[in-house]
């Protein structure tokens, strides 16, 4: 049975280099639950794994390369049914990465935090904790304001990118 493929996106990330695929990707590959950071050459020295889901992963990735920081913009694609094996080969690719952190844009109480943390049992088995960086918590999903939403979004990288 055919069906159509419907794609919920904001504008931007539709104009981006970073989000087209090859044609080969797209003709000879399959959907990834979880990708990876392409633009890791060294796993050994990732010292912080950042989890995110949809935008946000690409303000993460450019503010990464900005400060040089010794992380990892894991993006997870698929959240249902939770990709639990996919995140646990990713998270044992980098010896070295002690601190897992869900980076969200959305405030606290919205978006997949809550899912993830109740995902993330077997990760602290491993002796691993999940950490989050969000918005504070709302009854709305944004603010209204270019100005506000852009400073909450720098409020955001300096907490996901803190002490590094």
């Amino acid at each position: 049975m055919r069906k159509p493929l419907i794609v919920f996106t904001p504008k931007k990330p539709l104009r981006m280099r970073e989000s087209r695929s090859s044609i080969d990707d797209l003709t000879h590959g399959s959907f990834q639950e979880v990708l990876d950071d392409p633009g890791v050459t060294d796993p050994a020295s990732i010292r912080r794994l950042v989890f995110c889901s949809g935008k946000i992963a690409w303000d993460a990735m450019a503010e990464r390369d900005k400060r040089s920081a010794p992380v990892a913009i894991v993006r997870v694609e698929q959240l249902f049914p939770f990709p639990q094996e996919q995140l646990l080969e990713i998270v044992n690719r980098y010896p070295n990465a002690k601190e897992l952190v869900w980076l969200q844009e959305e405030p606290e109480n919205m978006g997949a935090w809550r899912f993830m943390f109740h995902q993330s049992h077997p990760m602290e088995e491993r002796g691993y904790s999940l950490a989050v960086v969000a918005r504070v918590e709302s009854g709305s999903p944004a603010t209204g304001s270019a100005t506000i939403h852009e400073q909450e979004l720098a409020d955001l990288m300096d907490e996901t990118f803190a002490d590094l």
